[in-house]
């Protein structure tokens, strides 16, 4: 099974399938990423907080599809002849609604899928075409749940890895058990230890971990 990291990766990050670890969490999105085929209407959306790994499983989709990745806030009319991914609905302009109508039907005509992200489920976007918020309601949402112990480690392994940092397991152990247990905790407490490290010219280690956490570490670090 290819391992999945779920995160909305800045730019040099490993986006590839291979950089993904697959837990319960986000199984079923990575199962529905593989098989567009299957795609009820040929379109899906992806649900899940920011730094759950859309943008990777869109880029995913896009290695093996030749997907057209376009942002929400800056669509124009394309005229595509792949697959299209759409980013961050909810920041979908007004003035754009009309164009996206026309992409899903051409899309749709063509028998290309349409992958869609969002923090939402579409039945909560603001869009005021009716036409075309019909159409979004009636797309199959996948949700990416928030990470179990599993993929939390993997997480914050991963995230320090980026940073070609390796800090002894037990740091991981200890965050683990300890940060709250959601994508943007696990990204801002390894930021937070790697900034503080290179300030004081220290490695990074449980005893680190825990002043920043505020808790008094159980021995020395």
């Amino acid at each position: 099974m290819p391992e999945q990291l779920i995160f909305d990766w800045p730019t040099g990050v490993a986006l590839g399938p291979s950089d993904f670890f697959v837990s319960a969490a986000n199984a079923q999105a990575f199962a529905m990423i593989e098989t567009p085929q299957n795609w009820p209407e040929g379109k899906l959306c992806l649900v899940g907080p920011a730094g759950a790994g859309k943008s990777h499983l869109a880029r995913v989709l896009a290695g093996a599809t030749g997907a057209q990745i376009i942002a929400a806030d800056a669509l124009e009319t394309p005229h595509p002849n792949t697959p299209v991914v759409v980013e961050d609905m909810e920041s979908l302009p007004r003035a754009a609604e009309e164009t996206l109508f026309h992409l899903h039907n051409n899309l749709r005509a063509a028998r290309l899928p349409l992958l869609l992200t969002a923090q939402t489920p579409p039945s909560r976007w603001d869009i005021a075409l009716p036409d075309l918020a019909s159409r979004m309601q009636a797309t199959t949402p996948v949700a990416i749940a928030d990470p179990d112990d599993a993929l939390l480690q993997a997480l914050i392994m991963k995230l320090f890895a980026d940073r070609q940092i390796m800090p002894p397991p037990a740091v991981v152990d200890y965050l683990s058990l300890r940060i709250e247990r959601s994508f943007q905790a696990a990204s801002d407490i390894v930021s937070r230890l790697d900034d503080e490290a290179l300030r004081r010219k220290k490695p990074i280690t449980r005893k680190l971990a825990a002043e920043l956490l505020d808790k008094a570490p159980p021995d020395a670090g």
